[in-house]
């Protein structure tokens, strides 16, 4: 049996790289306009990225939070899977 593909790790991202991204880039939109260069929360400039803000958003996130981050990540990357956790049948 051959071992698992192992997912490209995104390069590491850096206060100055964050705030070069674009708006577009975050999955929630800028909660604190008062923090200079701040433009949103959980980047989902990768794919790997947007697993990790799926990740930290069932977390930390409240419920309406939490749909946004999804529907962002469903939408920059149609072909990822976007499970809705916690949610009963």
């Amino acid at each position: 049996m051959a071992a698992p593909k192992k997912a490209a790790k995104s390069p590491k991202l850096t206060a100055a790289g964050r705030r070069s991204l674009p708006a577009s880039d975050f999955a929630l939109p800028n909660k604190k306009p008062s923090v200079k260069g701040a433009k949103g929360d959980y980047p989902i400039d990768t794919p790997g990225r947007a697993r990790d803000a799926l990740s930290r958003a069932a977390t930390n996130a409240t419920p309406a939070q939490k749909s946004t981050v999804r529907k962002n990540v469903s939408k920059k990357y149609p072909n990822m899977k976007v499970s809705q956790t916690g949610k009963k049948k």
